[in-house]
């Protein structure tokens, strides 16, 4: 099964790639720009972050940001899910390249990770992918990751996070604010895989996606194969980005509504496993909500 099939959002990428209106600020590594699966895109850097592009190709960090920029942003006859290139991917590099290794899914520390939500709202973004996990939690830094996010909130700004990949119960700072969508990853059967982290918050307010042998754009021009929760986030956030382009009036507490209704409509095994992402039955919904607005 294709994996945006699993989530039902092959019909939604088909009546639109998006529109650059919306915006979605990716905090992650760096991207390789020039990619020929990027070039042409609607990709912006957030300017006084010493640049949106890889100076080395072969640094995780730069890896990790190219491969989920594919599968938001890249043209849709490349090798990645290519979700919504019409919108407008806001770039923030948070990763350093000096890191090495296999690791799917750097970490952040929170001031760091404040600082970055703070300016991807600052730059006009509707939607914030956060396909990265806490490091170092302090009780200042706590603090301040908690006022960014509280910001997101009055300002409608979406924000979709990892669940995180050790394999436990429990939850992070980011994933237990209430604006945050968790997003857990799942295999092409709908099961949790299992370094995907679970828990209470994660299971009542979060959603599972397609996070298990995911391929997407490489930094050496080619494709690469990756799972993880930090590779989920992405089909989540795109899905919040066609349907914000479908129906661009609609607010944001009614987007995640919509697109999270299903942990409500849906009996569930346990609390701490979020349901699938159902994207064609949250346009339905948000489709039903315009046509009432419509009418009265």
């Amino acid at each position: 099964m294709v994996p945006t099939e699993l989530v039902r959002l092959s019909a939604l990428m088909e009546r639109t790639s998006g529109i650059p209106d919306i915006k979605i600020g990716l905090i992650d590594g760096p991207v390789v720009t020039r990619h020929a699966g990027l070039t042409g895109g609607n990709l912006r850097e957030i300017p006084g972050n010493n640049g949106a592009a890889c100076t080395q190709a072969n640094s995780l960090a730069c890896l990790h940001g190219t491969f989920i920029a594919g599968i938001l942003s890249a043209q849709r006859n490349f090798p990645a899910p290519a979700i919504c290139p019409g919108c407008t991917l806001l770039i923030r590099p948070i990763f350093t390249e000096t890191t090495s290794g296999r690791e799917h899914m750097p970490g952040s520390t929170p001031q760091e990770l404040a600082a970055a939500i703070l300016e991807c709202i600052g730059a006009g973004a509707r939607i914030i992918n956060l396909s990265l996990a806490l490091m170092q939690p302090s009780t200042r830094g706590g603090q301040v990751l908690e006022e960014a996010l509280n910001l997101a909130l009055k300002r409608g700004v979406l924000i979709v996070a990892a669940a995180g990949n050790q394999g436990t119960l429990g939850s992070s700072a980011i994933t237990r604010h209430p604006w945050v969508i968790p997003v857990v990853a799942c295999d092409l059967r709908g099961r949790p895989i299992n370094e995907s982290n679970l828990g209470g918050s994660i299971g009542t307010r979060g959603l599972s996606a397609p996070g298990d042998n995911i391929t997407s754009l490489s930094t050496d021009g080619q494709s690469i194969t990756l799972s993880g929760t930090s590779v989920a986030v992405p089909f989540v956030t795109g899905a919040i980005a066609l349907l914000w382009s479908e129906f661009p009036d609609a607010t944001g507490a009614q987007i995640k509504l919509a697109i999270t209704q299903t942990s409500m409509m849906r009996l569930r095994r346990a609390s701490i496993v979020p349901p699938l992402l159902d994207a064609d039955t949250a346009w339905q919904t948000l489709q039903t909500l315009s046509t009432r607005r419509r009418i009265a």
